[in-house]
């Protein structure tokens, strides 16, 4: 039973610096780049863009610490629409949603708080870092104490100020973490601040991982610090113009044994995590298509805010009705889309007719339909990778494309589902691929398959969206799914 003991944060060394990040060094250029140019050709995309990641950290932070739970589903409808409180249903969290949504709240602040410092130029201060643990503790009024014999009793916590009672807390096969003593807090901090002015030539995400680290060996606060260190990392990272970093809740086993190899002088395995999860987040930035984010989120928060007056005072059954008005969305999106992918497969097959004969197929599918059943499993399976709950207990349609030249086929699948494990009147629209390859042998015909999705990003709709006004925008949402399928298809042939 071996117990971590305190000792003094020490600066980057050179066994850090020569952490292997070098894959990432060409996509900051490249991250940077598109950045600027997104900036000035639609400020507004890239601040929405920005602030799904902002809810998105303001929400798994919490969990991170345990200080509520949330089913999948409500949070990427709070992710997408915004902190409220009538989207969270009392199933959907283990506290009450009004406290949740004041939780979340202080998180998004506290983060918008390190978005304008770095907007201002505002250096990183022990006062800012005292103002954003005010904002984060906000709706927290206690915390536990630990006294010398290891007891445990509750005080006031103490908001914006360092902590005066150890916080060394005990792990589940009874060894202590000791954290720095609040007698050294102070020196330990200016130590930390000192340093990190001093590496900004570094590579930010191993700056990032090692101050992210040396924070919470000091744990400087009662209460609060795996929140405030993932809120300063961030603060970290924007400096350097890369995007906020979101650690999910099914990393936090991964999450904690990084820090723990990183205790022991091994800051590797938290820079990899750190790295892993930018790069996620740079890729799905560089091929985001902003217009359509911008009019589909407008849409979305439309949708909801009308929802919500309507909400109140009607019978179950007839808000049911109501919720289900989505599905009349999706039958309008999923005509629309088989005309698109019509046009595209026609000329997708009329440009391999110099090379190949090429047959295609375009249908739809869905309750209506009799065949709603289909491609359940990839669409599990895609979830299961993203975390979402695909509620196959409401209706479900698709639109199914294929093209074969030769020996190889493309399926290309539109699929519209319920998220959510209630009734939410929300939907998303996601793509994927099949790539089949025809092989002969002495008694039969095989196929390879190769499954892969297609949209980085769903398109929303729900009960109150108008088919109308989203047109052009899932349009494109089309149109740039297809092209990831497509071009996997062109180098197969």
């Amino acid at each position: 039973m071996a117990s971590y003991i305190w000792k003094p944060i020490e600066p980057l060394s050179d066994e850090d610096r020569e952490i292997d990040l070098a894959s990432m060094h060409s996509l900051y250029d490249s991250w940077r780049a598109f950045k600027n140019r997104l900036q000035d050709s639609s400020e507004g995309s890239f601040r929405d863009f920005n602030q799904r990641l902002v809810r998105r950290l303001s929400v798994e932070t919490g969990i991170l610490e345990r200080l509520y739970d949330l089913d999948r589903g409500t949070t990427e409808a709070l992710i997408a629409t915004g902190f409220v409180e009538e989207i969270v249903s009392r199933s959907s969290t283990d506290i009450e949603p009004s406290r949740l949504i004041d939780i979340l709240r202080d998180q998004e602040a506290a983060i918008q708080l390190v978005i304008d410092c770095i907007a201002k130029n505002r250096p990183l201060t022990k006062s800012v870092i005292h103002e954003l643990h005010v904002i984060i503790t906000g709706h927290q009024e206690t915390t536990i104490a630990i006294d010398q014999f290891g007891k445990q009793f509750e005080i006031s916590l103490l908001k914006g100020k360092f902590k005066e009672h150890p916080n060394n807390p005990k792990r589940p096969d009874g060894a202590t973490h000791e954290y720095c003593p609040p007698v050294h807090v102070e020196s330990e901090m200016d130590n930390l601040l000192n340093w990190l002015n001093e590496y900004g030539s570094e590579d930010p995400i191993i700056v990032s991982a090692w101050f992210h680290h040396r924070f919470t060996q000091i744990h400087p606060y009662q209460d609060g610090n795996g929140r405030l260190a993932r809120t300063l990392t961030t603060l970290v990272l924007l400096r350097a113009q890369l995007l906020p970093l979101v650690i999910d809740r099914d990393l936090r086993i991964e999450y904690i044994s990084a820090l723990e190899l990183a205790d022991a002088n091994n800051l590797s395995s938290l820079a990899s995590l750190f790295a892993r999860l930018e790069r996620s987040a740079i890729l799905q930035a560089l091929s985001i298509d902003a217009d359509a984010e911008i009019y589909e989120q407008k849409n979305l928060t439309s949708a909801v805010i009308a929802g919500l007056a309507d909400k109140f005072g009607k019978r179950r059954l007839a808000k049911y009705t109501e919720l289900r008005e989505v599905n009349n969305v999706a039958i309008k999106l999923r005509s629309k889309a088989r005309y698109s992918l019509q046009e595209a497969f026609t000329e997708l097959k009329n440009v391999i007719s110099g090379i190949a004969e090429a047959d295609i197929f375009v249908g739809e599918g869905g309750q209506d339909k009799g065949n709603s059943h289909w491609y359940k499993y990839e669409l599990i399976a895609s979830a299961n990778e993203t975390g979402k709950f695909i509620n196959f207990s409401e209706d479900h349609y698709f639109v199914k494309a294929t093209i074969r030249a030769n020996r190889e086929r493309l399926v290309f699948i539109t699929s519209f589902h319920h998220i959510g494990r209630e009734l939410s009147g929300i939907m998303e629209v996601t793509a994927f691929a099949t790539l089949e390859s025809f092989e002969d042998s002495d008694d039969r015909q095989s196929v390879k398959e190769n499954f892969f999705v297609c949209s980085l990003e769903p398109f929303v709709i729900t009960n109150k969206t108008n088919a109308d006004d989203v047109i052009a925008a899932f349009t494109r949402w089309v149109d740039t799914a297809l092209a990831v399928a497509v071009k996997e298809y062109g180098d197969r042939l």
